[in-house]
């Protein structure tokens, strides 16, 4: 799929957050080019990414002469220059809702690193392990839970009554447990499950992978 818009992307496709870069782009029916770039061939330290990224990460976002690279920043960007109604929303319209959002993503990037190192993305997109989860682990998916809980409180099927990318952000924490057989309370196990069958979702885990 071709178009205005350039995500560059891990070439294993195990990025969480060039998943949620690229379901947002989905979500919006905004057609684009995906690129590929070899991390452990630190193709994203060459010259010609590094000066578009600035950061050298992925997800690095080009459209025209502007690119940006952070995946909350992304979504944010595509969220303001193609708006709803005309357009697919990705975050809530209601201003505490969204910001909560916003919030909900800014904690899952910066927190939770335990579940991060134990429970990489390779046991979602690929084959579990059989390693038990350390105390810190298990420390950081009881505030997991918590948080998670809470959130749902009101409803098990989405955030905020509507789907945005929080949604799919907080359900591939989860997945990091759920797919691999971890406990998982049940509610918050079946949100994860009815989450990652959302067509944008679903397109990125079909992708061809080596991991």
């Amino acid at each position: 799929m071709t178009g205005r818009f350039r995500l560059y992307v891990d070439s294993q496709y195990a990025s969480p957050y060039a998943m949620s870069a690229f379901v947002t782009l989905d979500e919006k029916g905004l057609p684009f080019e995906m690129v590929t770039l070899d991390l452990k061939a630190r193709e994203n330290t060459a010259a010609g990414f590094a000066a578009a990224s600035l950061t050298c990460r992925v997800p690095t976002l080009v459209d025209g002469d502007f690119s940006l690279s952070e995946s909350s920043a992304i979504s944010e960007y595509l969220e303001e220059v193609f708006p709803a109604p005309r357009y697919a929303a990705v975050y809530p319209r209601e201003r505490h809702a969204r910001a909560r959002a916003r919030q909900i993503q800014a904690w899952l990037r910066s927190d939770l690193m335990p579940i991060r190192q134990e429970r990489s993305t390779e046991v979602v997109f690929a084959r579990p392990t059989d390693r038990p989860l350390s105390p810190q682990a298990q420390a950081a998916a009881a505030r997991l839970f918590n948080v998670a809980d809470a959130l749902l409180e009101r409803s098990a099927t989405d955030l905020f009554g509507d789907w945005c990318i929080a949604d799919t952000d907080l359900a591939l924490m989860l997945n990091r447990l759920v797919l691999n057989g971890d406990e998982v309370p049940e509610k918050l196990a079946a949100y994860a499950r009815r989450q990652w069958q959302r067509p944008s979702v679903q397109r990125w885990v079909v992708l061809s992978r080596t991991i």
